[in-house]
């Protein structure tokens, strides 16, 4: 399969990751415009690009996932199954890394890129910041399920298009700050 040049991947790339961020307000546009139908075609082509982009059996299960999502929604001409996209989305990221706590931890993995040798109390660290991940998935998740079956459409596209992230950013950043104490610590003793 020959890959795309460079910039021709990093528009890809782009213009997938803006249509996943941008996918809960579509849900919601569709919602009220009566336009369901374009917006399981969003979702299928995210996936899509996802998987063409690197196409590793992950990518092509949660490919999988949004096509049988956006069928479910066609077939049954109701935006609820398009709502259980961000779930399914914590699911697979809670399986990755969870699963990657059985073996190597997948932040360890990321760490070693930078730093291959890295000290025995790091690759603790990175254990336990994976394990932070999976019950941050865990919650993220049942709060993406909660809004999408019991809550408002506007709630689930505030929570699912706003809040989500910025708790995601809060996790990177507060991850990020204890690291660096960490790390500060650790070399000055």
């Amino acid at each position: 399969m020959n890959r795309p040049n460079r910039p021709v991947r990093f528009f890809i790339t782009a213009l997938s990751w803006a249509a996943a961020i941008l996918y809960p307000a579509a849900v919601y546009a569709g919602i009220r415009t009566g336009h369901l139908a374009a917006v399981a075609l969003l979702l299928c082509a995210i996936a899509l690009v996802r998987w063409i982009r690197s196409p590793t059996g992950g990518n092509l299960a949660i490919a999988a996932i949004a096509i049988a999502l956006s069928a479910a929604a066609l077939l049954f001409a109701d935006a609820l199954p398009l709502k259980f996209y961000p779930v399914a989305m914590n699911a697979a990221f809670l399986f990755v890394f969870g699963r990657s706590l059985l073996s190597t931890p997948i932040v360890e993995k990321f760490a070693r890129m930078k730093e291959p040798d890295l000290p025995a109390h790091a690759a603790a660290y990175c254990r336990r910041v994976t394990q932070a991940w999976c019950v941050f998935f865990v919650l993220n998740g049942l709060a993406a399920l909660d809004s999408a079956l019991f809550r408002s459409d506007a709630w689930w596209t505030l929570y699912n298009g706003l809040i989500a992230y910025i708790l995601i950013g809060a996790m990177f950043a507060g991850e990020f700050l204890i690291r660096t104490i960490v790390r500060r610590r650790t070399l000055h003793h």
